[in-house]
């Protein structure tokens, strides 16, 4: 073979290259995953995510694709990124929170949706029974019950006894527990219970400037969504007006909260990744049952409490799964 003729013919193959990747990542499986929130400070997420997809022999960019979108907080957009994503031909979604389940939900019976919710899903509509979903979803429930809330009120209380008014921060568009139980626990303390919904930014600072100024001595912050792509900034306003509050999640605490209790998001990421690599292994969605997480956590930041002044009881140190130096 003459020289030139042996180049030419190198040259041909190379270009085919590029062609044959996409060709061989045009026939991998694209599964779709929609949040309320933001991929700002959703990195331990998306770890957890890849942690459960690794488990089942899954990597993003070898064994599948996914398509990601974030809602930045504001839920009407939920239902259009859901149709956006069934538009592309995804395999599976992965939804986080109840607005972006509910919004794939009313798009499609037959893509398999892996969820998780802070709700019964069983109450709501979304699986006929936990051991046995049917239909097709299946995902992990992390608590948000009004009993949960209590716990945090009685938490709250035995750190800071002397506290008589905590104001319960909730938005209207989420589902809350009921706020009757939530009264009972707080009367079961000692404590006068109030609430301020909040459904846009301004109506979250205006929340800290009143609670800080009409009486409110503490606050408890809704675990639902709105809040939790919030967090930095809720936990910034808390720093400004000095108000103790206690929290859902461990993220909260770890970006200068001074406490919460509740499961791990990061545990229930992870089984969301688990549960689309056994879908995507041949497994189906209706079979595989809802996984109830039975730990829970209590984090404390101990810097937090020292600017405001709080002295942490020895007690509730010694029963901290964590406390944040």
């Amino acid at each position: 073979m003459r020289r030139r003729e042996f180049i030419r013919l190198l040259g041909g193959a190379a270009a085919a290259w590029p062609q044959a990747g996409l060709s061989e990542q045009a026939t991998l499986p694209l599964v779709g995953f929609l949040q309320p929130g933001a991929p700002s400070g959703a990195a331990h997420y998306l770890t957890a995510f890849h942690q459960g997809l690794l488990s089942t022999g899954h990597i993003e960019g070898k064994t599948l694709l996914v398509e990601y979108r974030w809602a930045q907080g504001h839920y009407e957009r939920l239902h259009s990124l859901a149709t956006d994503l069934i538009a592309l031909g995804v395999s599976i979604i992965a939804a986080g929170g109840p607005g972006a389940v509910v919004a794939v939900k009313s798009i499609t019976s037959t893509i398999p949706i892996v969820f998780i919710v802070g709700d019964d899903p069983v109450k709501d509509g979304l699986v006929e029974r936990l051991n046995h979903p049917g239909g097709n979803l299946t995902g992990v429930t992390v608590f948000t019950t009004a009993e949960l809330w209590g716990k945090r009120l009685e938490l709250l209380h035995e750190l800071l006894p002397v506290v008589s008014a905590v104001t319960v921060l909730y938005n209207a568009n989420d589902p809350n527990p009921d706020a009757e139980q939530i009264n009972e626990a707080g009367r079961a303390l000692g404590l006068q219970v109030s609430f301020a919904n909040v459904v846009t930014d301004a109506q979250l600072a205006a929340a800290f400037a009143a609670a800080s100024g009409h009486g409110a001595e503490a606050l408890l912050v809704s675990d639902k969504p709105f809040f939790t792509v919030r967090h930095s900034k809720i936990v910034g306003l808390a720093a400004r007006y000095l108000v103790p509050a206690i929290y859902g999640w461990r993220e909260y605490v770890e970006a200068g909260g001074l406490l919460s209790y509740g499961n791990r998001l990061t545990d229930a990421w992870q089984q969301v990744g688990v549960y689309t690599g056994k879908i995507l292994n041949g497994e189906t969605a209706g079979e595989l049952p809802v996984v109830q997480p039975t730990a829970f956590e209590l984090v404390i930041n101990m810097k937090t409490a020292y600017t405001l002044g709080v002295t942490v009881p020895p007690t509730l140190l010694a029963r901290a799964d964590e406390v944040i130096e």
